[in-house]
Parts: structure tokens; C-alpha cells; sequence
């Protein structure tokens, strides 16, 4: 039972978002156990010796409420021409089994209505309730001596009734069933719907009897053989079958008597026997427990498709912002920032273009002659900062939106990502992401100037750091960090040759070369944990997506598929 309450709690909480193939049927496969588990499972195991529950089941027009009204002997349930004609269901019982089911022991969904036989007997077609479509959701419980103690009939809707709601709710009561009336014609025995019913119940190992109604008499033995044949290759051949002769109906719209004798003899016998009605409440749970427990394995593989989809969406959203960071800090490393806007401001601060270059033919005097150089007032190398923050902000830019675009393009070719996506476009950079980025870079190059702070603090040649400037050396720095191809072990020249080399000199002369090293290395660092943050931001919009549970694991459910399997086989 304990087992029995976890599953019930596990696929309660069972979750499938995402639109993969299947998913559908596999929702709807676990409201169907949720309700068999509710209705019948449950409800057997705390109570094997309560009365049997036989559902009367059968295509539209059957003849199951007149089968019903003969059992019992006179009109009880709604038959007629009109359909569908049984809307709401009906359970009849003996009255001293009437508490087994006015407690809403078996279909706890549905509300109790208690229904009375009258002395005036009606017509079968205006025998019970006409409900409206509110109805459905209530189940009416007749009590009746002429049932035998120990067995209830409930007369159900068409298996396949024009009404959704009625073929939905046949299915509910069927899977509640101990065992099964199914009821068919001479002209329908073999129509797909009622047979597929047929199928489920021989794979929960259910009790089947078919009563086949309205046989002429002239076909009575090939029709029976064929369907006896059906019956064998479908592994039901054990089911009992009776047969109904095509007869006139009475004033009352009832067969005439002894028209079903054989099947209520059959009725009878199975009620007075306690010791078969227990053997077959168990062998229809056992066989509905072996049923669920191939469903919850099949619902744990449908959870684990779901962890895998999703993987597999994070998986494309972090690879294409991942492609875009490795992107970005290439384009910081090889020199390609040093060009254009970046290598004038940067001539403009060192001085002309002509000296510029005079200073990189004499570069190995360049140490001797810097203090020389920069006593006069420099350009203000916050140029340098702002040509960089341009720079650097449009690459980063230009990168997420490429991410974007491919990430977007990835879930789009995902049927599961599509469904995520909707109609959103997420092909582009957030709102307010160049502000962001200006932003953090920002940050960085303040992060660089209290580097160059603290670095010369102290220092005999604080004097000297302090006349370059701040600002002017941490204009040096952001080249050389712009220029560093070796990463980790060394500071080697870029593209930008001599451009480079003069910032390079610059802090050696103030620093020395193991500091400028540090200096480069934690500046380069600090860059890149900050592009990841604000790419790893942009992804937030595909992840956040992702952010859902199946709300228990594939593991949890397989192992309840196999400890289902184990109750069944030592039951």
C-alpha cells in the first residue's frame, strides 16, 4: 500500500513541458493511471473482499441499458432510439452493499446521487434520469434486491458515443471494473473501437464476458464462431459468451423472459461464491498493477526524453554564447582593438604619427628617453579610454547579437524549442545590453587604474608614475593587455607592433618588467570574467526558459515501474 501511495504521489506531481513526439499521449497517460489508481487500484487493496464491480460496456446502440433493465426485471435505465442514451452513468447494487459505495470508496471523482425504483414501472425509454450536461460528474447509486449481495452493474456510456465526455468517461468506468459486460451486436462484433477496450482489458488480465445481442437465429453459428476465433487470436479466449436472439421487445422495451437467463445464472453464481469473487478481484489487480507498471516505465522514459531535450537546448544556447566569448577574447588578444580609432587616440597621446614612428626604429633607446618625453603635459589619454570603450563595446555587441541569432535558429529547429520560443524573438540583444556593456567596461578600466594605484604605492618611483599619470599609464596597460597573444606566460608583441612596445616600455620603466607581467595578466583576467558575465546574462533568456522540473526524476519512476512489477509477481 505504501508503495502504492508513492506512485500515486510521484505521478501526481509528474511534469512533461516540453512538445516533444509522444508527450501528448504521454500526459494523457498519466491522468489516466492517476485516475485507475484513484478509482480501482487503491480502493481494491484496502478493500479485497468488497463487492465485485461489473461495468456494462459496448458500442453506441448495443443494447447494454436493455440487457440491464432484463437482469434487474424491469426498466431501471434509459434506453431508446436517441443518442446517446446513457448519459449518466448508473450502478445498481443490492441494498446491503449499498455502503460499499455510497462512501465513494471506487470513483471518488464522481458525486453520489441516490436513485429509487418506483412501483410504477416506466417505459424503458423514459426509465431514470434525462440530467443535463452538468451531470456527468455524478454517478447514481440504485439499490435493488433483484441484484445478487456481492456483485454491483453499472451501466456506462458508449465506448464510442458522439460525446467526448461521454467515450471519456465509458474509459474511467472500464478501467475501474473488476470484470466487464462487453456488450456488441451481430452487425458490430467486430467495429475497432470496443475491440481496442477489448485489448487494455485482456492486458490488465480483466474478467471479459461478451454478450452478443440481437442475433438472428439463422446466423447465430457463424457469427459466434467468427467471433469466438477473434476472441482466441486477441488472448481472450477464456471469456465467457453469451448470446441474445433477435426478439420483439415488449411494451416496456424489455426481452422477453429468460432472453438473458443464462447470463443472469452466470451473475448469480459468481455472487454467491466469496471465494471466486476474491479470486477474481485479485487477478484483475494483479493484472492492472503488471498494466500500470509497464505505463509508469514508459512514463519514465518519457521524463527521461524531457531532462535530454533540455539538455540538449541549454547545451545549443550555451555553446553559441560560449563561440562568442572565445570570439570576443580573441579579438582582445591579437592586437585587431589596436587599429583605427584606438591607434590614433594612442599616437595622439605618445605624440605624431612621424615621431611615432621614429620611436619605433630607435625602440632600444626608448627607456633612456621617456622621462624625457613625458615631462611636458600629455594629450589626455581619456581619449585612449573612450576610443577603447568604443571598440571593445561594439565587439562585444556585434558577438552577442551573433549568439543570439544562433541560438535563436537552434531552438527554432527544435520542435520543443519552438514551443519555448512562441512568438518571441530572441534572435537579438536584450533590452538595454549596450548600456551594460558600456557599463562594465567602464568598470574594468576604473578595476585597471586602482591596479596601477596600488602597484605604485610605496615605490621609489611613485614620483615618476605620478607625472605620467593615471590615466596615462593605465592607457599603456589596456594596450598591452590589448596585445598579449601569449595569455599566461609572457608578453609578446601583436599586430600592432610598435604601438605596443612604447606601452610596454613605458610601464617597465615605472614598474618593472615582473609587474607589468602581474599587471597584464590580472587586467586580461579580469576582462574576460567580465565579458562572461555579460554574455552569461544574455543566455539567461534562453536558460530561464529551461528553468522548469519534470517533478520527479526518471530514476524515481523506473524504479517504481520495477517494484510495481515485483507486487504483481508475489501477488
Amino acid at each position: 500500500m505504501e508503495l502504492l501511495e508513492a506512485v500515486r504521489t510521484d505521478l501526481g506531481a509528474a511534469r512533461l513541458p516540453l512538445a516533444l513526439p509522444g508527450a501528448d499521449a504521454a500526459r494523457l497517460d498519466i491522468r489516466n493511471a492517476l485516475a485507475q489508481l484513484d478509482d480501482y487500484i487503491l480502493p481494491r487493496f484496502r478493500s479485497l473482499d468488497a463487492p465485485l464491480l461489473a461495468v456494462v460496456g459496448g458500442s453506441t446502440g448495443a443494447g447494454k441499458s436493455t440487457l440491464v433493465n432484463a437482469l434487474v426485471g424491469h426498466p431501471v435505465t434509459r434506453a431508446g432510439a436517441i443518442r446517446p442514451t446513457t448519459r449518466q452513468p448508473i450502478l445498481l447494487h443490492h441494498p446491503a452493499d449499498a455502503a460499499w459505495f455510497e462512501d465513494q470508496r471506487v470513483l471518488p471523482s464522481l458525486s453520489r446521487i441516490r436513485g429509487t425504483v418506483v412501483d410504477t414501472l416506466l417505459p424503458a425509454n423514459r426509465a431514470g434520469a434525462a440530467p443535463d450536461a452538468a451531470s456527468i460528474s455524478s454517478l447514481v447509486l440504485v439499490g435493488h434486491p433483484a441484484v445478487p449481495e456481492g456483485i454491483a452493474l453499472l451501466d456506462a456510456p458508449d465506448v464510442d458515443s458522439v460525446s467526448d465526455d461521454n467515450r471519456k468517461l465509458a474509459g474511467q468506468l472500464l478501467a475501474a471494473a473488476d470484470l466487464w459486460l462487453f456488450v456488441t451486436t451481430a452487425n458490430r462484433y467486430a467495429d475497432a473501437v470496443p475491440w481496442k477496450l477489448l485489448l487494455d482489458a485482456a492486458s490488465r488480465d480483466i474478467m471479459v464476458a461478451v454478450v452478443l445481442d440481437r442475433v438472428p437465429p439463422a446466423a447465430e453459428a457463424e457469427v459466434s464462431t467468427d467471433l469466438r476465433m477473434m476472441l482466441q487470436r486477441e488472448g481472450l479466449g477464456a471469456a465467457r459468451l453469451f448470446i441474445i436472439p433477435e426478439v420483439t421487445l415488449d411494451g416496456l422495451g424489455m426481452l422477453p423472459d429468460g432472453a438473458v437467463e443464462p447470463l443472469a445464472r452466470w451473475v448469480r453464481e459468481l455472487a454467491a461464491d466469496s471465494a471466486g469473487r476474491a479470486d477474481i478481484a485479485r487477478r484483475t489487480l494483479n493484472g492492472t498493477v503488471r498494466a500500470l507498471s509497464g505505463r509508469v516505465a514508459a512514463l519514465a522514459q518519457a521524463s527521461l526524453e524531457q531532462q535530454q531535450s533540455r539538455d540538449v537546448l541549454a547545451k545549443d544556447a550555451g555553446t553559441a554564447y560560449q563561440d562568442a566569448v572565445a570570439r570576443i577574447l580573441d579579438a582582445t588578444r591579437d592586437g585587431a582593438l589596436l587599429r583605427g580609432e584606438v591607434l590614433a587616440r594612442w599616437q595622439d597621446f605618445v605624440g605624431t604619427g612621424e615621431f611615432f614612428r621614429v620611436l619605433e626604429q630607435n625602440i632600444g633607446r626608448m627607456r633612456d628617453r621617456l622621462g624625457a618625453f613625458f615631462r611636458g603635459e600629455p594629450t589626455p589619454a581619456v581619449k585612449v579610454e573612450t576610443a577603447i570603450e568604443t571598440g571593445l563595446q561594439a565587439v562585444i555587441i556585434d558577438e552577442a547579437a551573433t549568439a543570439a541569432e544562433d541560438a535563436d535558429q537552434r531552438w527554432r529547429s527544435d520542435p520543443a524549442g519552438r514551443q519555448l520560443l512562441g512568438t518571441d524573438d530572441l534572435s537579438g540583444t536584450g533590452a538595454g545590453f549596450p548600456e551594460k556593456v558600456a557599463a562594465e567596461i567602464r568598470a574594468w578600466q576604473g578595476a585597471l587604474m586602482e591596479l596601477i594605484r596600488t602597484e605604485g604605492q610605496g615605490k621609489r618611483t611613485q614620483a615618476r608614475w605620478l607625472s605620467f599619470g593615471v590615466n596615462g599609464l593605465g592607457a599603456a596597460l589596456m594596450v598591452v593587455v590589448f596585445s598579449m597573444t601569449a595569455g599566461l606566460t609572457g608578453l609578446e608583441i601583436g599586430v600592432a607592433g610598435g604601438t605596443a612596445v612604447v606601452g610596454q616600455r613605458l610601464l617597465e620603466a615605472v614598474f618593472g618588467e615582473d609587474a607589468v607581467r602581474r599587471l597584464a595578466k590580472t587586467a586580461r583576467e579580469d576582462l574576460n570574467a567580465r565579458c562572461h558575465k555579460l554574455l552569461q546574462a544574455e543566455q539567461r533568456r534562453f536558460l530561464d526558459r529551461l528553468d522548469f522540473t519534470t517533478g520527479v526524476s526518471p530514476e524515481v519512476l523506473s524504479g517504481h515501474a520495477r517494484a510495481l512489477q515485483r507486487l504483481a509477481e508475489s501477488a
